[in-house]
């Protein structure tokens, strides 16, 4: 059998001649990121073969790399069957590098009320700690001021955690972080699918937790507090990711009728569950809304308030999942669309998470120059979301991108167009630096997320026969929602021209609802009721679907 050794992991496993490259990987523990699950269209898989390993490999060609990169010993990981033994270098820059990612969000002003209590016997020398009044456990002396729990938003591409003191709401330490499932699958209907191949639910599990243990072990470590002290935990995610972090196969979100077997607004053991806080603590997970529209939008329409707000609201959490809320005096209706993780920088040619060097803001000035802003101040590596949006945004703007999404080739008036518009590969791509570009590709990757969206958005209204310009206010969710631009969603008709001067940013209200609930128990009854209330439309259903999404797939 031949040996596969992976570096700089120095781990070493034996396999089965033919077998791929990333089952290797997965099998010995090994990180390779392939968001689509080793179909062989995203091509971000890539791997690095020693010289001598070369000939013992045999590549299928399903994602053609160029042709330096081949001649340099690159392969994609889920490309490449072993037939000899081989030695294989990752490039771990991108499954280590530092992100950014939103994690403040709207909320309100309330009143401390936590399921978790406690209560010191001064004559007994003892705390009790309590969880809705039952007894959960007894500590030696006085520890009634160490009371804690921690919030989890738990997104498709990123994760973010959140200490909280429950005796007065304060937010002791945060940190985030990508969600280690993406390397195996970007979206929620390859992670469903991935969930159903033998171990892969059981994978993403174990790496969920261990992420979130890490996460918890960084807040404790900047609070200076005790995982002893924390009691309970909020997982606040979409419905298959809720799914995912609680070893429930998810495949019953991938067939008809689309029935969650997770429903929400229940509590489990944490130890059960190799939470590292108190041995007593507990996770909580609020209601979920439906099978695409998950326990995120609970907390996000709590912590917005839009179920007691007067007039037409609509609520849109930009993300992978698409998902969408529309209050008219306080009624809901929800819904979600696929949007794909194009906004999230995936499947984009250049496209990398929110981290160092990461283009996050484009624009062209009057004087025909450009601007370009980078995360952490430093050279552009790669484009992130937001900037993703910005660049097509402007290009769409001067012009430079028609209405159909093309490249506008051949001369033009406007000097960007013949300055920067080039071949790569027999293919039109923008030039933004000296090795970072836009392709047509990428355009097209856009279009579909932008289609998606906004058809999600006219079809959700049009059940309600509400017109856009009757909407009063549109509230933007999601992890990098502070970081768009209103000017950016407009240029490239994600949102209709209607909504302009309507629309605020929100913030991550994933996690700001779920501390909400966290501080104040009452309000996981007010919101569960709530969402029993909440109308489903289903997209699907509408025969014109398509024909609108095409539509929408304009500029």
């Amino acid at each position: 059998m031949p040996t596969v050794r992976f570096y700089p992991d120095n781990k070493e496993i034996e396999v089965e001649e033919g077998s791929t490259i990333l089952s290797a990987a997965r099998s010995s523990g090994v990180t390779i990121e392939a968001p689509c699950n080793g179909v062989g269209v995203c091509g971000k898989c890539k791997v690095k073969l020693s010289k001598e390993s070369v000939g013992n490999v045999l590549q299928y060609g399903k994602h053609k790399l160029k042709a330096e990169e081949e001649k340099e010993g690159f392969v994609l990981a889920c490309d490449t069957k072993i037939y000899g033994d081989i030695s294989v270098y990752i490039n771990d820059f991108e499954q280590k590098e530092s992100i950014q990612i939103l994690s403040e969000g709207k909320s309100f002003n309330v009143e401390i009320d936590s399921y978790i209590k406690k209560k010191y016997t001064e004559k007994k020398n003892v705390t009790k700690v309590f969880a809705n009044g039952v007894l959960l456990t007894e500590e030696v002396g006085d520890t009634s001021g160490e009371n804690y729990g921690v919030v989890i938003d738990i997104g498709t591409t990123t994760l973010v955690a959140s200490l909280i003191n429950l005796n007065n709401g304060e937010e002791l330490a945060s940190t985030s972080a990508l969600n280690p499932q993406s390397v195996h699958a970007q979206d929620v209907l390859s992670r469903i699918k991935f969930a159903s191949d033998e171990n892969g639910l059981q994978l993403m599990y174990s790496e969920f937790i261990n992420e979130a243990n890490s996460m918890i072990g960084k807040v404790i470590l900047n609070s200076g507090k005790n995982k002893d002290n924390i009691y309970e935990v909020i997982f606040s995610g979409n419905t298959c990711m809720i799914h995912l972090a609680t070893n429930v196969n998810p495949y019953s979100l991938g067939k008809y009728p689309y029935t969650p077997l997770v429903d929400g607004d229940i509590y489990l053991s944490a130890k059960e569950h190799k939470l590292n806080i108190s041995d007593y603590g507990l996770i909580y997970l609020p209601k979920i809304i439906s099978s695409y529209v998950g326990a995120d939008i609970t907390s996000g329409v709590l912590a917005a308030e839009i179920h007691k707000e007067k007039g037409k609201i609509l609520f849109i959490d930009i993300g992978t999942n698409g998902e969408m809320v529309f209050a008219d005096n306080g009624k809901l209706s929800a819904s979600s669309t696929a949007a794909g993780p194009a906004f999230e920088g995936m499947n984009i040619t250049h496209g990398m998470r929110a981290g160092n060097g990461a283009i996050e803001y484009f624009d062209i000035k009057e004087s025909g120059n450009i601007e370009i802003k980078t995360i952490g101040n430093v050279k552009p590596t790669g484009i992130c979301g937001s900037g993703l949006l910005d660049i097509v945004g402007e290009l769409v703007s001067y012009n430079i991108i028609n209405e159909s999404g093309r490249f506008a080739v051949g001369k033009s008036e406007e000097p960007l167009t013949n300055e920067r518009l080039v071949k790569v590969d027999g293919k039109n791509v923008f030039m933004l630096t000296d090795k970072v570009y836009l392709s047509q590709k990428d355009v097209r990757q856009v279009q579909l997320a932008k289609g998606a969206i906004r058809t999600g958005i006219e079809f959700l209204l049009k059940s309600k026969n509400v017109k856009a310009d009757e909407v009063d206010k549109v509230l933007i969710a999601g992890s990098f929602g502070y970081h768009l631009r209103v000017k950016s969603l407009l240029n490239i008709g994600l949102l209709p021209k209607a909504f302009e001067g309507k629309i605020e940013f929100i913030g991550n209200t994933s996690k700001s609802g779920g501390q909400v609930l966290l501080v104040n128990k009452n309000y996981r009854k007010e919101i569960s009721e709530v969402v029993k209330e909440i109308e489903v439309i289903e997209l699907s259903n509408y025969e014109d679907f398509d024909k609108v999404f095409v539509k929408n797939i304009k500029f």
